[in-house]
């Protein structure tokens, strides 16, 4: 069996609300940022991803099983270097889109070219704004371990 990066876990900054999480990833860049900006490919290791278009301002949604739809803005974008989405959290659930900015929160992937493949930086920020700031943060770090590590067997091609 392939043997699969080893990445550190996501930490938590309770000071500054925020989690964050690096890991290294054996595939270009250019791999990389298809599988954190295009819905087709978010999908196979994220939630299911629907867009309606691309660039700065789109909205769209990510569906978690069990979970419904969460609504998603594309904040900020420098390809192929990063990207940032704000998406709802706890009781933003149901919200459109353009209605984000109340219990939201926002997740930032920087991306950079290493020897062997790529660094991966994801951090998550506005935790303060939400319901239950640490049960928010300690599901994020959580859930940011599980999706990220779909990631790097995805693109790894060890799935």
């Amino acid at each position: 069996m392939e043997h699969m990066t080893d990445n550190p876990a996501s930490v938590i900054d309770e000071g500054q609300f925020t989690v964050r999480r690096t890991i290294h990833i054996s595939a270009p860049v250019e791999k990389v940022w298809s599988a954190v900006t295009e819905p087709e490919h978010i999908s196979k290791w994220f939630g299911r991803a629907e867009f309606g278009g691309a660039g700065v301002g789109a909205t769209g949604t990510l569906t978690f099983d069990g979970n419904g739809a969460v609504p998603v803005r594309i904040e900020a974008i420098d390809a192929p270097r990063m990207v940032s989405y704000r998406w709802g959290n706890d009781d933003a659930s149901g919200v459109v889109p353009e209605q984000l900015d109340d219990h939201a929160t926002v997740f930032t992937f920087t991306l950079e070219s290493v020897s062997n493949g790529t660094q991966l930086t994801v951090v998550e920020t506005g935790f303060d704004m939400t319901s239950d700031p640490a049960a928010n943060m300690e599901a994020h770090r959580a859930g940011w371990d599980g999706e990220l590590d779909k990631l790097v067997a995805l693109l790894e091609g060890s799935a």
